[in-house]
């Protein structure tokens, strides 16, 4: 499918300014994939669609409350999806957990030229000193369970979780369960025909 830019900013309403910043962010990436593996090589073409767009979808699901004050931490964050789209969407203060040196170098860069609410933290989840988030999200990194347990140090009764999954979400939500206590809500995904975005509040774990 042909995606581009005047798709995305037709389906999602942004300042000029915005704008501005996202095409820096996808010119970058475009320089930087050439150099460095930042994303699948068969999905930079369709940089909008797969990137992009399924990144700002999750800015939707957001609580309806005012954006803009809220924490978010964002983990195996690569090249910055979904966590660097949200803060240039201005949901509020993004950190940005990868261990890749290179991926980091990427993000910062990126930062600095659009001038992101967002900080990177260049390690695992593991090793970061835990800080109340308001929100955590996180894209293809693992399963829901085992997602959970890495940031329960972060994890308050308030924190909300959004993960967005391919078809194997059913059976990753199943296996948290056992785990698990939290309320889901779930949203269809409208970049993957079999993906789903799961939402995460409530949580604890049992037992």
């Amino acid at each position: 499918m042909t995606f581009g830019p005047d798709d995305f900013f037709e389906l999602v309403d942004v300042s000029r300014e915005t704008r501005e910043k996202l095409e820096i962010y996808a010119d970058l990436l475009e320089k930087w994939q050439k150099r460095i593996n930042l994303v699948s090589p068969t999905t930079i073409q369709e940089k909008w669609w797969r990137h992009f767009y399924d990144s700002a979808q999750i800015m939707e699901i957001l609580s309806a409350g005012p954006k803009g004050d809220l924490k978010i931490l964002d983990i195996g964050s690569g090249a910055g999806f979904p966590g660097l789209v949200l803060a240039l969407l201005g949901a509020g203060e993004v950190h940005l957990v990868e261990s890749n040196n290179k991926k980091c170098t990427f993000m910062n860069q990126v930062i600095r030229e659009t001038g992101a609410n967002a900080r990177v933290h260049c390690c695992r989840i593991e090793e970061l000193a835990s800080f109340p988030v308001d929100y955590v999200t996180s894209r293809a990194l693992a399963t829901v369970d085992k997602l959970l347990q890495w940031l329960e140090a972060f994890t308050s009764e308030e924190t909300v979780f959004l993960f967005p999954k391919g078809r194997t979400w059913q059976q990753e939500l199943t296996e948290a369960e056992i785990n698990w206590q939290f309320h889901v809500e779930k949203y269809t995904s409208k970049t993957e025909e079999s993906g789903m975005i799961l939402k995460l509040g409530r949580v604890r774990p049992r037992g």
